[in-house]
């Protein structure tokens, strides 16, 4: 197992994502979509997670999809929120819940109105800052890698034969590379490259060295994306060939038939998860429960785990794909890989905000 294992869309993206998995709104016929249901609740969530299949029971019962906005980044998304954005239910990356617990805008959740609770791994159940002073905030429902998305066929072999984060601070690939625009993953995995064993708590000494490295990415980065389809459609023309990615991304193009891979680096690959917060002034917390126990349900894990390649952390999803799509996607074993995965931390809000300025310093410089 490597060291460290340590995610992250807008409305414009909702009927691209419904298209390119053959939905749309036809795939709600039987459902009688009024106003009234779709305002049972407000979903803050990434493109890609607003599709029915995602939400069966739910839209059973209340006959339609709650209201969705996007989230582009974990960063945007809090601050929204803070300055008085107020939906029912977030769906945060595990490393973003501490800060919203601190800031009293979510509220403790009771998971004895889950039936799925039972069937969560325990691996996930209680991953750090999920409870908070006895109090859970937190209800995981998927996971995944966020590591080097890139076109095996396009780069040196010794990238192909020993994967490695280097790739992305290589001139020989200067205006072919694509990051994601969050500082949080950007000023660790610099300092995972430097050779750092701290890099979730680096000193101001180590920041100035990861400031030079990430400078220089910058330098040699096409673009930074917040999008998923921007960095597939350029990795799939050539326009880049290789990119900071997710789980999701190398599922979609292998289906389009691009020769690409999803690095585990020689320096570590991490791992996150999502899951579900709770607005302090949830107008339903009925439906919001519900709406929590359909998406974590086996049904819409298993859609999850065949179309995105991600992880459910229902472990009765795994029960419903096939064996060898399982070992395709490395899930063969998804109790035992979640008991011994760590997972993107909590940053110390100090250490956090050095981290954003840096990061902020770096790109206002380009």
């Amino acid at each position: 197992m490597q060291d460290i294992f340590t995610k992250k869309l807008d409305r414009r993206s909702f009927n691209k994502v419904l298209t390119s998995l053959g939905l749309g709104f036809a795939a709600f016929p039987l459902l009688h979509r009024s106003a009234r249901a779709a305002q049972e609740i407000h979903y803050h969530t990434w493109s890609g997670y607003d599709v029915p299949e995602l939400m069966g029971g739910y839209l059973e019962k209340y006959g339609g999809p709650p209201e969705f906005s996007y989230i582009a980044t974990d960063d945007e998304s809090f601050a929204k929120i803070r300055s008085g954005f107020t939906p029912d239910l977030m769906h945060p990356g595990n490393y973003s819940i501490r800060r919203l617990a601190d800031s009293g805008l979510v509220q403790p959740l009771d998971t004895s109105r889950l039936k799925n609770w039972p069937h969560i791994a325990e691996g996930v159940k209680d991953m750090k800052d999920s409870v908070i002073d006895g109090k859970r905030y937190y209800i995981p429902s998927e996971f995944g890698n966020s590591s080097v998305l890139y076109r095996t066929d396009l780069v040196d072999p010794k990238y192909n034969e020993e994967n490695s984060w280097q790739i992305m601070y290589d001139e020989k690939y200067s205006r072919k590379l694509a990051w994601y625009d969050d500082a949080g993953a950007t000023v660790e995995i610099a300092g995972l490259v430097l050779g750092y064993d701290n890099i979730f708590t680096l000193n101001d000494e180590q920041l100035e060295e990861v400031g030079k490295l990430i400078s220089k990415q910058r330098d040699i980065t096409r673009f930074y994306w917040n999008d998923v389809t921007e960095i597939e459609q350029a990795l799939a023309s050539g326009e880049v060939v290789a990119a900071y990615g997710w789980n999701q991304s190398l599922v979609s193009l292998k289906q389009q038939g691009i020769s690409v891979g999803l690095m585990t680096p020689k320096e570590g690959i991490f791992a996150w998860s999502g899951g579900f917060v709770m607005h302090k002034d949830c107008k339903n917390e009925d439906a919001a429960y519900d709406f929590i126990d359909s998406w974590v349900s086996a049904e819409s894990g298993a859609w999850l785990i065949e179309n995105y390649g991600y992880g459910s952390t229902n472990l009765k999803a795994y029960e419903l794909v096939a064996s060898e799509r399982l070992d395709e996607l490395g899930f063969s074993d998804p109790e035992g890989m979640l008991s011994d995965t760590i997972f993107f931390p909590a940053l110390d809000p100090e250490i956090e905000k050095k981290y954003q300025d840096l990061y902020q310093q770096v790109r206002a410089a380009g």
